[in-house]
């Protein structure tokens, strides 16, 4: 697979993650939504940590949420150098296209959230109670390397209770699927469950 067919995978993907973003973030105040169908729906939150709104300061409380961030912001920036190194690394030496789509997935969806982290708390005010603005005459809602990813594709598939003899959680309820993503999650999950469920394809030499 060559760099240019990659190169056009990672922009289409960057292309329709942040449209979606930017449309949601405009049109809707956080956690306003709407419903397509009653297992897949369009929810507003924003994540100001890592998967499942996970913040390092939740890890180590001994550093600040605003410490945190910049943290988590600064090490995605360094982990999306290194895909970028190991793609193109793998598009020089004539890896399998299974693999170089896979890390092609992987960088597109890093890059996208990353967008999100760096700049989106300069270019856009609070969701809170209302709908955003591009570009807001009184600044944003944080500074840069502090923005909130864009999350909005939510799947409640089926919610009920737990068995009540199941220990510790018998009786509560619960929803499947419960976590809200991005395209950007998406091809970042997609790229690695290839090179998780495809392992020997993806790594054999072509």
């Amino acid at each position: 697979m060559s760099l240019t067919k990659s190169s056009l995978l990672i922009v289409l993907i960057l292309v329709i993650d942040q449209v979606s973003k930017v449309y949601v973030k405009t049109h809707f105040a956080l956690n306003d939504g709407f419903v397509v169908f009653d297992w897949f729906k369009i929810l507003f939150v924003e994540n100001d940590g890592m998967a499942w709104g996970t913040k390092i300061s939740d890890l180590i409380p001994i550093i600040t949420d605003q410490s945190a961030k910049l943290f988590l912001t600064l090490f995605r920036i360094i982990a999306v150098f290194g895909i970028g190194i190991w793609l193109g690394n793998s598009i020089k030496n004539g890896k399998t296209s299974l693999l170089i789509i896979a890390i092609s997935l992987i960088l597109a969806g890093a890059l996208g959230n990353i967008i999100d982290s760096v700049f989106y708390g300069i270019i856009f005010n609070d969701s809170h109670g209302q709908i955003a603005t591009f570009l807001p005459e009184g600044g944003g809602y944080s500074s840069l390397f502090h923005g909130k990813v864009v999350d909005m594709l939510y799947f409640p598939i089926w919610k009920g209770a737990f068995p009540y003899w199941m220990p510790f959680v018998g009786g509560e309820m619960f929803t499947f699927f419960n976590p809200v993503f991005n395209i950007a999650d998406m091809a970042i999950s997609t790229g690695i469950g290839m090179l998780i469920f495809f392992n020997k394809a993806a790594f054999r030499e072509s």
